[in-house]
């Protein structure tokens, strides 16, 4: 079995956003749902005061996170920094106790 990593991928927006990126909106929000409910992908913001999104990947390798990358329409458009994290916490998921009652 391979080991997985976390990498946080920085990407840098345009600085005009122009009709043909906001065409490729709608793909990108399937793409990104799509790597979401495989694992894939663990997170995704975007700061449009910063230009900035923010995504964390899961993936074995720095090239798997790449052709992950490639996947996304909205890639053409930005440059993006991939960054190996040593460590990715978050807030686990708390599900309700069931009652039989």
């Amino acid at each position: 079995m391979s080991q997985r990593y976390h990498f946080m991928v920085e990407f840098h927006l345009p600085e005009e956003l122009n009709d043909d990126f906001f065409d490729q909106i709608p793909h990108q929000r399937t793409a990104v749902d799509r790597l979401l409910e495989e694992g894939c992908l663990v997170s995704y913001a975007l700061s449009l005061e910063d230009a900035k999104l923010w995504a964390v990947f899961n993936a074995e390798s720095e090239m798997e996170v790449m052709e992950m990358i490639l996947e996304m329409p909205l890639s053409r458009f930005m440059e993006a920094d991939v960054h190996l994290l040593a460590f990715y916490n978050e807030t686990p998921l708390e599900v309700p106790d069931f009652s039989l009652n």
